[in-house]
């Protein structure tokens, strides 16, 4: 198995470590503090925007894994087309089996990118059924008056890894920008200001002067 397939493999095993973490029975604080954290989270952010161009690299080994299978599967569609006519063994037995293996690693890398991008989807598709589970938890806590839910906490409001992070990202940004303009102002103002104090100063010399 060729480097970058080894590290497809090791990124399923990781998401099923991951989908398993997910659907452990845990109690409800330590969930809601656990996705707490997860949403949040710049880190997770960043290794999330990282995953998705991952996946992106696997999804191009798949479609290429799948061009693979295809093409020895008309391989020897048509060896077996031509021995059935009556012709002679088109591939002999160490060419057989040299494609049969071709065959064989290009279905088992097909599988393996196969299966890592659909668990991939069920691991973001069972994230955001977990959050919905806690929200509605917690709103119904806070029907019942437990003071330990807390109306609109952050978990209401997060709907990927790193929103919140995100989004304090930008408020210091366009507080810069706001900062910046407000110094552009100023100094409008004061060349304002300068100028006319010089246009009052030659006003009053003119009428000096007659």
């Amino acid at each position: 198995m060729t480097l970058y397939y080894s590290l497809v493999f090791l990124l399923l095993v990781a998401e099923m470590v991951i989908f398993l973490a997910l659907i452990v029975p845990l109690p409800f604080t330590w969930r809601r503090k656990l996705f707490t954290f997860v949403s949040e989270s710049p880190l997770v952010a960043k290794l999330q925007y990282g995953m998705k161009i991952t996946f992106i690299f696997i999804l191009i080994l798949f479609v290429d894994s799948v061009n693979r299978v295809y093409r020895v599967q008309i391989e020897l569609a048509a060896a077996h087309k031509a021995e059935g006519r009556g012709g002679a063994a088109v591939l002999g037995g160490s060419e057989r089996m040299e494609v049969q293996a071709r065959k064989f690693y290009s279905q088992r890398n097909m599988y393996l990118c196969g299966f890592t991008l659909f668990l991939s989807l069920i691991l973001n598709r069972t994230y955001v059924m977990i959050l919905d589970v806690l929200r509605l938890e917690e709103e119904v806590k806070a029907f019942k008056g437990d003071p330990a839910a807390k109306k609109g906490s952050s978990l209401q409001k997060a709907g990927n890894a790193g929103e919140i992070g995100k989004l304090k990202e930008e408020l210091a940004a366009k507080d810069r920008d706001m900062a910046n303009l407000k110094k552009q102002v100023e100094n409008m103002q004061k060349e304002y200001n300068r100028m006319g104090d010089q246009v009052s100063g030659s006003d009053a010399t003119s009428r000096k002067g007659q």
